[in-house]
């Protein structure tokens, strides 16, 4: 058995097929930011696990690959943020201008209004 290091950003940690992120999207709890949607349904495993979507409104396809390459960032850099559930994170029209503290900044927002409504 290996050890995942702390940064790591493993497969088992990622949300992959659609009916995940539908799932999600029925029966989590929501919450809208600035510049991105999060929505958080509990999880029945130990560690949380992520997915990103960005539609064409965000921007052309190396916008959105770059959108959900910064989100993604963000999470493997802060794991400590997401409790034990699955996130589906939906990025909203502004996002494209963002860099990475920008996206930090708003998911930490967004994640703190979860703690706040939700417990």
């Amino acid at each position: 058995i290996r050890a995942e290091p702390l940064h790591s950003f493993p497969k088992g940690e990622r949300l992959l097929f659609r009916k995940e992120f539908l799932e999600i999207n029925r029966e989590g709890c929501r919450i809208s930011g600035r510049h991105f949607i999060v929505i958080r349904l509990p999880g029945s495993s130990n560690h949380s696990r992520i997915g990103v979507t960005a539609s064409r409104k965000v921007g052309g396809a190396v916008v959105r690959n770059h959108i959900k390459r910064l989100v993604r960032e963000c999470y493997r850099l802060n794991k400590a943020w997401f409790q034990s559930a699955d996130y589906s994170v939906i990025a909203k029209k502004s996002a494209a201008h963002l860099n990475l503290a920008g996206v930090c900044k708003d998911l930490w927002q967004t994640l703190q209004q979860f703690k706040a409504d939700h417990g």
